[in-house]
């Protein structure tokens, strides 16, 4: 009013106008105060929750139809620091929400009194409490016929569960704290229904690895025993099978998760610190053995889809793994294994033509990746799929994208419905309620029949998959959906109004990207598939060695490695370092200097084959390095197959030829028949002594000395016999006398024999010993000598 004077020219003073001024000032402060305090609050301040906090335990029926009675349940808590007296605990209906984004905004602010809450249902439905001590929790239950909750017409309500009280320092009746969910009103069946496809995933993290117990059993060893906890009783598998088999769902199953559950009915062994191992306990191999039992009757009558071996990431095959040549093949094998995995386990022959990138995002590299096995349809998500045409409704899941490739769209609220912390019956109850308001949302929009489909997580906790199956038992029951596999909703009719634009590599969310395995997985993968490849081919069984190797090469890209980099990097180092342990089994003994005494002679090397299967198709090369001098049948190098029993060793003799004295090396190496090397090679060096002339000379004297002593001996003997023959002739005649000495003093006595010829000669030497020594798997001593 000043200020209009003022304006208007009255006379007031200067002072007078300063006064007025300043008095105006002082009284708008405590305003200007409250507007400023009023636009420093945060939004959280804004949207404050009270200080009584409300939480619902449970809301059954979940969606009421005419005859119900609705009992709400659950606590409140003061958490406040004064007294609430005079409490009462109420339900409130609010009003009729028309679009799924007012579903949206309530969700996001369930404890908000600054939304608006809805109308008290009749006082004599509430509960009271004299007093509220603050940190006390009190419990309530409401029950309260539908028929009194004056809903007007069809659709999704906002329900509320408040409580009022006084406090001292506000001694009137006032809101303290509310909760606010969602009721679904639709007792009569609807004009038109959803048909809603629900998929239920039995997927695990990679439990199994690729090496085996010693001997001919190949009792498999797991990374853990996790996975018997999770099958057991109580379990997340095991309460996955257990609620899943009474409701109408299309089980995704990962093959590996079958693979190794049925490994373990057989037996198994855990790994342990330093490289051992310890046996499963053996109640754990009969809990498989009930898991797969149960599972065997949940899925009878159902529509199974088996995903490829191991769940590959097709993301990071996408981004990373194509770069890398054979990524690919890998993708495709663990497609074809699949249907034979759940087909022996289950006993049904599952679907396996669709592809799951991880949270249904998808880019034009993924959908090329993920039909490049032969899956045709691949599951995206609406969040990745986004309409683009201001759609006032949500279009069937089938969307044709080109090249004979159809994106089976899930909805992406619906989807997500059941993530985060469900442990608490507060939440779990929350995220019912809005699963279903959303989808009575999604039937209202228009009288066309759609089908929708749902993918939650993969890995959905125990919690998460109870609050999955009360939804869908809820949505079972109503009015306003029917059941249908993912098969038929692949197969129905596309909305034509629907976008078919698959988002740009670019717009491919980064907080996945970031989770992706790197390039060096696919090299260290593409690494051990060449060792395989090198190492199989020498063997006799090749399913013992190429099985479980395979299998675990599929394991090492699988999307449970997300977010556990640091595991997956220790599994495929573990599946290469085991492999270069099995091939080195087979291998060459390493040898010392060998010595050779003359011109020619043969070299004994010496292949050891640990492995419990013989193995063949192996060539052993012996290569002279200086082959002037010291040649390997005849040339520069020889080589010879091998064959070799389990658990035995094998030695290979080659002939060589030597030219001139001195010192060789030689270089021993295994060869495929391809001509690849196959493990490390052995050198070693050979010492030629050649004979010289003046050693001949000596020898050939000792040899000539030899013949005339023999010559002399022979001499002497035949004249002592003529002597004899003269006596014995002279003494039948009758003569006497001395006999006639005969010979000279220097040619000594002789010595008469009466044996007969050869009877007394000395003994015959024995058999020469052979050229070399009898096979050994030892290395050679020092100094080995080779004889010629």
């Amino acid at each position: 009013m000043a200020e209009a004077a003022d304006f208007q020219g009255t006379s007031a003073s200067p002072a007078r106008r300063w006064l007025r001024r300043t008095g105006a000032l002082l009284a708008g402060a405590p305003l200007v105060a409250g507007l400023l305090q009023l636009s420093a609050a945060s939004p959280a301040q804004a949207a404050s929750s009270g200080s009584v906090a409300v939480e619902l335990d449970s809301l059954s029926p979940s969606a009421p139809t005419d005859g119900d009675t609705v009992t709400v349940t659950g606590t409140v808590t003061n958490n406040g620091k004064q007294t609430v007296t005079g409490a009462h605990v109420g339900l409130r209906v609010g009003p009729l929400l028309n679009t799924r984004s007012a579903v949206d905004a309530i969700a996001r602010h369930p404890h908000s009194l600054q939304g608006g809450t809805g109308t008290e249902v009749d006082g004599k439905y509430a509960e009271k409490f004299p007093k509220l001590i603050p940190g006390i929790a009190e419990h309530f239950s409401i029950s309260v016929p539908v028929d009194k909750l004056d809903l007007k017409g069809d659709g999704v309500y906002t329900f509320g569960v408040a409580v009022s009280g006084q406090t001292p320092a506000r001694p009137w009746d006032q809101m303290l704290g509310v909760e606010r969910t969602f009721l679904p009103w639709q007792p009569a069946d609807a004009d038109t229904t959803t048909r809603t496809t629900f998929l239920w995933p039995l997927i695990s993290s990679v439990r199994m690895t690729a090496r085996t117990g010693a001997g001919e059993s190949q009792t498999p060893v797991f990374r853990d025993d996790e996975l018997a906890k999770e099958i057991a009783p109580g379990g997340r598998l095991a309460q996955m099978v257990d609620l899943g088999k009474g409701l109408d769902i299309t089980w995704v199953i990962d093959p590996d998760l079958l693979a190794s559950v049925e490994a373990m009915a057989k037996g198994y062994r855990i790994n342990a610190p330093g490289g051992t191992t310890t046996p499963g306990p053996r109640e754990h191999q009969d809990i498989a053995r009930q898991w797969l039992a149960n599972l065997q009757k949940a899925v009878t009558g159902k529509e199974v889809v088996a995903l490829p071996f191991g769940d590959p990431d097709l993301a990071s095959l996408a981004h990373t793994g194509t770069s890398v040549t054979g990524s690919l093949s890998h993708l495709k094998d663990a497609t074809d294994v699949a249907a034979t995995t759940v087909k022996t386990v289950l006993h049904v022959t599952p679907s396996t033509d669709f592809a799951w990138p991880v949270e249904g995002a998808v880019d034009p590299s993924i959908m090329k990746v993920a039909t490049s096995a032969g899956a045709d349809r691949v599951i995206a998500r609406s969040d990745s799929l986004r309409e683009s045409s201001g759609l006032s409704y949500t279009p069937s899941a089938t969307r044709p994208v080109g090249g004979g490739t159809t994106a089976v769209v899930a909805d992406a609220r619906l989807s997500t419905a059941f993530e985060g912390d469900l442990t608490r019956a507060d939440t779990s109850t929350l995220a019912v309620q809005e699963f279903l308001a959303q989808s009575l949302e999604v039937n209202a929009q228009t009288d066309k029949q759609r089908s929708i489909v749902i993918a939650p997580q993969r890995t959905p906790t125990a919690s998460q998959a109870q609050a999955m199956a009360t939804a869908l038992t809820a949505l079972q029951n109503g009015t306003w959906s029917e059941a249908q596999g993912l098969s038929a909703a692949a197969k129905a009719k596309p909305d034509p109004n629907a976008t078919t634009r698959i988002p740009s590599t670019s717009a491919y969310p980064a907080s996945l990207r970031r989770q992706e395995l790197p390039k060096s997985a696919f090299e260290q993968i593409a690494r051990t598939q060449d060792k395989l490849d090198n190492f199989q081919v020498v063997l006799t069984d090749q399913s013992r060695v190429v099985t479980p190797f395979g299998r675990a090469i599929n394991r090492g890209m699988s999307t449970s490695w997300r977010g556990h980099r640091a595991d997956g990097d220790a599994f495929r180092g573990g599946v290469e370092s085991w492999l270069d342990d099995l091939a080195g089994q087979v291998k060459l003994i390493d040898k010392s200097e060998t010595k050779l005494s003359g011109r020619s002679a043969t070299i004994p090397v010496t292949v050891q084959n640990n492995l419990v299967q013989p193995v063949g198709h192996l060539y052993l090369r012996l290569t002279s390095t200086m082959p002037t001098r010291l040649k390997i049948g005849g040339k520069a190098y020889y080589e010879q197959p091998v064959d070799v029993s389990g658990g035995h060793s094998q030695s290979v003799k080659f002939t060589t030829s030597a030219n001139a004295n001195g010192r060789v090396g030689v270089i021993a190496q295994l060869y495929t028949e391809d001509g690849t090397e196959y493990g490390d090679p052995v050198s070693f060096d050979v010492k030629v002594t050649e004979v010289t002339p003046t050693v001949m000379l000596v020898i050939g004297g000792g040899v000539l000395l030899l013949v005339l002593a023999g010559f002399r001996m022979y001499t002497q003997r035949k004249r002592a016999a003529a002597r004899r023959a003269e006596q014995e002739d002279a003494a039948e005649d009758g003569t006497e006398g001395e006999p006639e000495q005969s010979g000279t003093p220097e040619d000594g006595p002789t010595t008469e024999s009466s044996s007969p010829s050869g009877a007394d000669a000395p003994d015959q030497p024995s058999d020469p010993a052979p050229d070399t020594a009898p096979e050994s798997a030892d290395p050679s001593g020092t100094g080995e000598r080779v004889d010629r």
